[in-house]
Protein backbone atom coordinates (compact mmCIF):
# COMPACT_ATOMS: atom_id res chain seq x y z
CA UNK A 1 0.00 0.00 0.00
CA UNK A 2 1.27 3.38 -0.76
CA UNK A 3 1.83 5.96 1.77
CA UNK A 4 0.38 9.23 -0.66
CA UNK A 5 -2.73 10.85 -0.42
CA UNK A 6 -5.05 10.88 -3.53
CA UNK A 7 -5.92 14.28 -2.57
CA UNK A 8 -2.86 15.87 -1.47
CA UNK A 9 -2.93 18.33 1.53
CA UNK A 10 -3.37 21.91 0.43
CA UNK A 11 -5.75 21.11 -2.83
CA UNK A 12 -9.59 21.42 -2.71
CA UNK A 13 -11.25 18.28 -4.61
CA UNK A 14 -12.82 20.97 -7.50
CA UNK A 15 -10.05 23.12 -8.88
CA UNK A 16 -10.93 25.49 -11.91
CA UNK A 17 -7.88 25.41 -14.44
CA UNK A 18 -7.49 28.91 -16.33
CA UNK A 19 -6.01 29.06 -19.81
CA UNK A 20 -4.80 32.79 -20.75
CA UNK A 21 -3.76 34.77 -23.56
CA UNK A 22 -1.19 36.44 -21.17
CA UNK A 23 -0.82 34.41 -17.94
CA UNK A 24 1.69 35.95 -16.04
CA UNK A 25 -1.20 39.33 -16.13
CA UNK A 26 -3.68 37.45 -15.65
CA UNK A 27 -1.98 36.21 -12.28
CA UNK A 28 -1.32 39.51 -11.37
CA UNK A 29 -4.55 40.45 -11.98
CA UNK A 30 -5.85 37.96 -9.30
CA UNK A 31 -3.27 39.02 -6.83
CA UNK A 32 -4.57 42.89 -7.29
CA UNK A 33 -8.27 42.41 -7.19
CA UNK A 34 -8.95 39.18 -5.05
CA UNK A 35 -5.90 39.48 -2.60
CA UNK A 36 -4.82 36.39 -4.19
CA UNK A 37 -1.64 34.68 -3.35
CA UNK A 38 0.44 33.19 -5.48
CA UNK A 39 1.57 29.43 -4.32
CA UNK A 40 3.70 28.33 -7.49
CA UNK A 41 4.65 29.14 -11.02
CA UNK A 42 6.75 27.35 -13.36
CA UNK A 43 8.25 29.09 -16.16
CA UNK A 44 8.62 27.69 -19.64
CA UNK A 45 11.65 28.38 -21.56
CA UNK A 46 10.27 30.75 -23.90
CA UNK A 47 9.03 32.64 -20.58
CA UNK A 48 5.71 31.13 -20.57
CA UNK A 49 3.61 30.16 -17.85
CA UNK A 50 3.88 26.68 -18.26
CA UNK A 51 1.60 25.75 -14.57
CA UNK A 52 0.39 28.19 -11.57
CA UNK A 53 -1.52 28.30 -9.01
CA UNK A 54 -3.14 31.26 -7.09
CA UNK A 55 -4.96 30.98 -3.71
CA UNK A 56 -7.82 32.99 -3.25
CA UNK A 57 -8.61 32.36 0.74
CA UNK A 58 -9.64 29.12 1.19
CA UNK A 59 -9.70 28.50 -2.85
CA UNK A 60 -7.35 27.44 -5.31
CA UNK A 61 -6.91 28.40 -9.07
CA UNK A 62 -4.45 26.91 -11.80
CA UNK A 63 -3.17 28.82 -14.18
CA UNK A 64 -1.38 28.31 -17.56
CA UNK A 65 -0.34 30.84 -21.00
CA UNK A 66 -2.13 29.23 -23.88
CA UNK A 67 -0.48 26.22 -25.66
CA UNK A 68 -2.64 25.98 -29.06
CA UNK A 69 -0.24 23.37 -30.32
CA UNK A 70 -1.90 21.14 -27.72
CA UNK A 71 -5.35 22.82 -28.33
CA UNK A 72 -4.79 24.66 -25.17
CA UNK A 73 -6.40 27.93 -25.13
CA UNK A 74 -8.32 30.49 -23.56
CA UNK A 75 -12.21 32.00 -23.90
CA UNK A 76 -11.02 34.66 -26.16
CA UNK A 77 -10.16 32.01 -28.66
CA UNK A 78 -13.63 31.47 -28.83
CA UNK A 79 -14.88 34.71 -28.64
CA UNK A 80 -15.91 34.33 -24.72
CA UNK A 81 -16.58 32.05 -22.03
CA UNK A 82 -19.55 29.54 -20.72
CA UNK A 83 -17.92 29.26 -17.19
CA UNK A 84 -18.62 31.75 -14.70
CA UNK A 85 -16.34 31.92 -11.74
CA UNK A 86 -17.86 32.70 -8.11
CA UNK A 87 -15.74 34.17 -5.46
CA UNK A 88 -17.50 35.27 -1.75
CA UNK A 89 -15.67 37.95 -0.97
CA UNK A 90 -15.61 40.36 2.12
CA UNK A 91 -16.44 43.66 0.30
CA UNK A 92 -18.26 42.95 -2.44
CA UNK A 93 -18.54 46.42 -3.74
CA UNK A 94 -14.31 47.34 -3.22
CA UNK A 95 -13.82 44.11 -4.64
CA UNK A 96 -15.83 44.90 -7.78
CA UNK A 97 -14.12 48.48 -7.95
CA UNK A 98 -10.69 47.19 -8.50
CA UNK A 99 -11.81 44.62 -10.50
CA UNK A 100 -13.41 47.41 -13.28
CA UNK A 101 -9.95 49.68 -12.24
CA UNK A 102 -7.78 46.86 -13.39
CA UNK A 103 -9.29 46.70 -16.78
CA UNK A 104 -12.81 43.69 -16.13
CA UNK A 105 -15.52 44.97 -18.54
CA UNK A 106 -18.52 45.01 -15.77
CA UNK A 107 -21.40 42.95 -16.63
CA UNK A 108 -23.78 43.18 -14.21
CA UNK A 109 -23.10 46.13 -11.25
CA UNK A 110 -23.25 45.24 -7.77
CA UNK A 111 -26.95 44.48 -6.25
CA UNK A 112 -28.89 42.52 -3.33
CA UNK A 113 -30.59 39.47 -4.33
CA UNK A 114 -33.44 37.99 -2.75
CA UNK A 115 -31.63 35.13 -1.20
CA UNK A 116 -29.19 37.38 0.79
CA UNK A 117 -26.16 37.53 -1.40
CA UNK A 118 -24.96 40.86 -3.11
CA UNK A 119 -22.92 40.20 -5.91
CA UNK A 120 -21.98 41.76 -9.33
CA UNK A 121 -20.32 40.12 -12.49
CA UNK A 122 -17.62 41.12 -14.77
CA UNK A 123 -15.40 39.81 -17.84
CA UNK A 124 -12.11 39.66 -16.75
CA UNK A 125 -8.82 41.42 -19.71
CA UNK A 126 -8.52 37.84 -20.37
CA UNK A 127 -11.69 36.92 -21.41
CA UNK A 128 -12.93 34.83 -17.98
CA UNK A 129 -15.91 35.67 -16.30
CA UNK A 130 -16.05 36.15 -12.75
CA UNK A 131 -19.42 36.51 -10.00
CA UNK A 132 -18.24 38.28 -6.62
CA UNK A 133 -20.46 38.11 -3.86
CA UNK A 134 -20.52 39.01 0.00
CA UNK A 135 -23.44 37.12 2.17
CA UNK A 136 -25.32 39.34 3.38
CA UNK A 137 -28.30 38.06 4.91
CA UNK A 138 -29.46 35.27 6.30
CA UNK A 139 -32.88 33.99 4.42
CA UNK A 140 -35.04 31.16 5.80
CA UNK A 141 -36.10 28.63 3.74
CA UNK A 142 -39.94 29.93 3.76
CA UNK A 143 -39.11 33.28 3.56
CA UNK A 144 -36.65 32.36 -0.11
CA UNK A 145 -39.68 30.52 -1.13
CA UNK A 146 -41.72 33.79 -0.64
CA UNK A 147 -39.74 36.00 -2.36
CA UNK A 148 -38.34 33.92 -4.91
CA UNK A 149 -42.11 33.29 -6.30
CA UNK A 150 -42.44 37.05 -5.90
CA UNK A 151 -39.95 37.98 -7.79
CA UNK A 152 -40.51 35.33 -10.65
CA UNK A 153 -44.50 35.68 -10.53
CA UNK A 154 -45.54 32.52 -8.98
CA UNK A 155 -48.20 34.42 -6.98
CA UNK A 156 -48.91 36.54 -10.11
CA UNK A 157 -50.01 33.12 -12.02
CA UNK A 158 -51.44 31.59 -9.35
CA UNK A 159 -53.72 34.40 -8.95
CA UNK A 160 -54.71 34.61 -12.80
CA UNK A 161 -55.22 31.35 -12.63
CA UNK A 162 -57.97 32.08 -10.21
CA UNK A 163 -59.86 34.16 -11.63
CA UNK A 164 -59.79 32.25 -14.98
CA UNK A 165 -60.89 29.56 -13.84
Amino acid sequence: MSDVKPIPDGYPRVIPYLCVDGAAAAIDFMVEVFDATERMRMAMPDGKVGHAEVAIGDGLIMVSDEYPEMDVVGPQAFGGTAVTISVYVEDVDATYAKAVAAGAIAERPVETHFYGDRSGMFVDPFGHRWNVSSHVEEVPPDEMARRSAEMFGEGAQREEAAQSG
